[in-house]
């Protein structure tokens, strides 16, 4: 069965091996998808080798590392109605693809499908799984799934002209917790977003990662989304929890250090979430405040 409906984008930056095994499991869906993969300027002969091995993919190679808005320069080529996101470190299951595109075929004000995250090689449930089974958003009775708040980027099938509309993700955040921008923005924009528990996608975690850096992008970027998003005494309360719960350490310090210096920008482009949105949001805070999953530990 051919997947014309959807495109694979990858980005990836000095994993070539992982990003190997990767693309050699999407090639084996039945689906069959086109893929694009976007190259961080990775300096491990990455490029090189998708050339050589998979001379098919799409190959964006750029200049310089620009986070999770390599994705947003793939989706430029993305030709088709669905673009389906992936990490160089996960792959998606054998029909997952399709079964989304049936969904977002069906119903014409889903903006985005999150599929179940199976942790590799363990094959177990990623604990995040738990609070999106149990999101307690209400949604509209057609939604196929639980209403979420955000989305998963690397676990993700979107719309493509809606990802376009919204502006994609922010060159600001870089990487790091980026798609709560993103995903409230669609919101505002109209559009629902589920996770459906028959679509699954294998996450085997990357053993090169920054887990301390990726940790200070994640603390700096929760308080930058809050301010331009949330209301003045909602992020004031956000903040101050997260000045109370996060580790006392140089990472959070550098975090907090690098929102502060962002502040006039933030207070220039904030533009609070409609009361719809934010509703939903502030249905979402005692499940963040409490997530297992959501440590900024590291």
């Amino acid at each position: 069965m051919s997947e014309s409906r959807t495109t694979v984008v990858v980005i990836t930056r000095n994993r070539r091996d992982e990003l190997l095994r990767t693309l050699d499991r999407l090639g084996e869906l039945p689906e069959d998808p086109p893929v694009i993969v976007t190259d961080n300027a990775s300096s491990d002969g990455t490029a090189e080798a998708v050339a050589r091995h998979h001379p098919d993919i799409r190959l964006l190679r750029l200049g310089r590392n620009l986070g999770a808005v390599g994705r947003n320069v793939a989706v430029r080529q993305v030709s088709t109605p669905y673009v389906a996101f992936c990490d160089d470190d996960s792959w998606w299951a054998p029909g997952a693809l399709s079964r989304a595109a049936d969904l977002l075929d069906t119903h014409p004000r889903l903006g985005s499908v999150t599929a179940r995250i199976i942790v590799e090689p363990e094959g177990t449930e990623d604990p995040i799984v738990e609070e999106l089974r149990n999101s307690p958003i209400p949604g509209p009775p057609w939604l196929p799934g639980p209403a979420l708040g955000s989305f998963l980027a690397a676990a993700t099938v979107l719309r493509t002209d809606a990802f376009r509309a919204a502006g994609g993700f922010s060159p600001r955040l870089w990487l790091g917790g980026e798609e709560e921008l993103l995903a409230v923005d669609l919101a505002a924009d109209g559009w629902w977003l589920t996770y459906v528990d028959d679509l699954t996608i294998h996450h085997q975690p990357s053993m090169a990662r920054d887990s301390t850096l990726r940790r200070t992008h994640g603390i700096r970027n929760t308080l930058w989304f809050t301010w331009l998003r949330r209301p003045a005494t909602t992020a004031l309360r956000r903040t101050l929890h997260l000045a109370r719960t996060v580790p006392r350490d140089r990472a959070s310090l550098r975090a907090f250090t690098e929102a502060m210096a962002g502040l006039p920008w933030v207070l220039r482009e904030r533009r609070v979430a409609p009361p719809e949105v934010e509703a939903r949001l502030r249905l979402l805070e005692h499940t963040q405040n409490q997530s297992k999953a959501r440590r900024y530990t590291g």
